[in-house]
């Protein structure tokens, strides 16, 4: 596995937190809370388990599960069965630590340095809090992709290997859905910009082929509507198991969805 070098100039608390904010501010579907560097307790109140907690100790990784199960019953009246819970949260997860990792690296070329012990999750609600650190600011495109394909790697393989037995899938499927995240969350972040063409172009940089232990590459493609406009699409190498809780609402990058239902969706 890739290992992230040394930062090649580490930034004070004060700018890795202004990142963080924009962040959260910008994205309404990254739920974050930015501590002082103390406990979330402590600002936030609520019960909080870290990265370490939550791949080590059984009670932490239990309590997020519970959780997520809660919260699609309540949201959706569906009672989920328990590897579904655990895929849906771990995608929370993923997708919300590519957007840590991938949004200050694309809007800034910085990459910050997130220790487990230094991410936080909410366990009824899903909200995130996060203390903020350094940064590494890899000289060079190629570098800065490596680097940032090291981190997110680095930070969520004890995630993949404590999830692996509640969600009863193999490493090249929870590598899978590790790589369509951290795509995705790159893609999120330029749609909401109004880059979506530039931020397609960046993902696929960040992600080609044969870049273990990601199984296989961004993939984007154009599909073509009726009116002549393109709209880009891929479809993602491992399921969140959306489709189970909402047979009709497939994700529109899920492998169970049709050229032709996303662009009726698209387009509608």
């Amino acid at each position: 596995m890739l290992t992230l070098p040394p930062p090649a100039r580490a930034a004070t608390p004060a700018p890795a937190a202004y990142a963080f904010r924009l962040l959260a501010g910008m994205c309404e579907a990254l739920p974050l809370e930015v501590t002082d560097g103390g406990h979330p307790t402590d600002t936030f109140g609520g019960t909080w388990w870290d990265t370490a907690q939550l791949t080590g100790r059984p009670e932490a990784l239990r309590a997020v599960l519970d959780g997520e199960s809660v919260r699609i019953l309540n949201a959706y009246g569906h009672t989920a069965r328990p590897d579904v819970a655990a895929s849906r949260v771990l995608h929370h997860y993923l997708w919300s630590t590519g957007l840590l990792l991938g949004g200050p690296w694309y809007l800034q070329r910085r990459i910050p340095l997130i220790r487990p012990q230094e991410l936080w999750i909410e366990p009824r609600t899903g909200t995130f809090a996060i203390a903020p650190g350094s940064f590494a600011s890899p000289p060079g495109r190629e570098a800065s992709h490596a680097a940032l394909r090291a981190a997110f790697a680095e930070f969520v393989t004890p995630l993949l290997a404590a999830f692996r037995p509640e969600i009863r899938r193999g490493p090249r499927a929870l590598w899978g859905m590790a790589g369509d995240d951290l795509v995705s969350a790159v893609w999120y972040l330029g749609r909401l910009l109004g880059q979506e063409r530039v931020a397609v172009r960046e993902a696929a940089a960040l992600l080609p082929d044969d870049t273990p232990p990601f199984p296989s590459g961004a993939g984007f493609r154009d599909l073509r509507g009726a009116s002549g406009r393109s709209y880009a699409t891929r479809t993602r190498a491992g399921c969140c198991l959306f489709y189970v809780i909402r047979p009709g609402e497939a994700c529109l990058t899920c492998p169970r969805a049709a050229d032709a239902e996303r662009l009726r969706r698209l387009e509608g």
